[in-house]
């Protein structure tokens, strides 16, 4: 479950700089507003990455511990908290083993697609099971999966993409294979970094594995983990029904 290793977690914010991070975790706090059962202030982010989601709603009021299986995101998280004037506590746990102590959380969430990289039915209950451990009754859930229905119809085989640098250019090139009996997604990256002359600075190539779901299939998993779900939406998009194009799959679950 490797990914954004080594310089590719310095590429990360530069590949998501134009991700709506703000107004992300302002529907998260909406969602959560809307179900909590009680103040709801203590928050544990699961697959955190650099910590943007975390310093977002850190600006909404919460106290958040956000943990992440990548030792360089965290690297990226920590200084970027450093340099905030930021208070998140950033951990290094493997969502499929968390170790936490005695300590319980109003909410949890998992965003950006992550709990598709545990890839497998055992690691996905033992991680909503996780989850649901963490929680005070009543705690809420927010989740973020990849929608099996969009994937299947929709997925490009291959994408290009580029970034500026600050002294050159980032391109990367994704290939994808679909293991539909394994609902996984294998994406194979190959970034390139150039500098202002078009030189190499440097190359590197990762694959991620990341699953995705049907909802009903994912109702299956939280309530065979302890969750009655309470909402399920497009992510990101309040109002809308999740359909045939609905990339992007959130529910927002409540311990039993």
């Amino acid at each position: 479950m490797g990914s954004y290793l080594g310089k590719y977690a310095e590429y990360y914010d530069h590949i998501y700089a134009n991700k709506p991070y703000k107004d992300e975790a302002a529907f998260v706090d909406a969602c959560l507003r809307c179900n909590a059962h009680g103040e709801t202030k203590t928050l544990l982010e699961l697959a955190c990455g650099t910590g943007r989601h975390a310093f977002e709603l850190e600006q909404l009021g919460y106290q958040i511990l956000a943990t992440d299986y990548s030792a360089d995101l965290l690297e990226v998280a920590r200084a970027q908290a450093q340099r905030r004037g930021s208070a998140v506590d950033f951990q290094l746990q493997d969502m499929r083993d968390l170790q936490l102590g005695n300590r319980v959380f109003d909410a949890v969430y998992c965003l950006f697609d992550s709990i598709g990289y545990v890839q497998t039915n055992e690691a996905i209950l033992r991680v909503l099971q996780n989850a649901a451990a963490a929680l005070r009754q009543q705690g809420l859930l927010i989740l973020e999966f990849w929608h099996a229905a969009a994937m299947l119809r929709g997925y490009e085989p291959e994408r290009q993409a580029s970034w500026p640098l600050p002294n050159g250019e980032l391109a990367r090139t994704s290939r994808t294979v679909l293991h539909v009996d394994r609902q996984l997604a294998e994406v194979h990256y190959r970034l390139r970094e150039t500098d202002t002359a078009g030189n190499l600075v440097a190359e590197l190539e990762e694959t991620q594995l990341n699953r995705y779901f049907l909802v009903q299939e994912m109702a299956l998993f939280l309530q065979t983990a302890g969750f009655n779900a309470l909402e399920w939406l497009p992510a990101y998009q309040p109002g809308q029904a999740i359909d045939l194009d609905t990339w992007h799959v959130m529910v927002v679950a409540q311990k039993a």
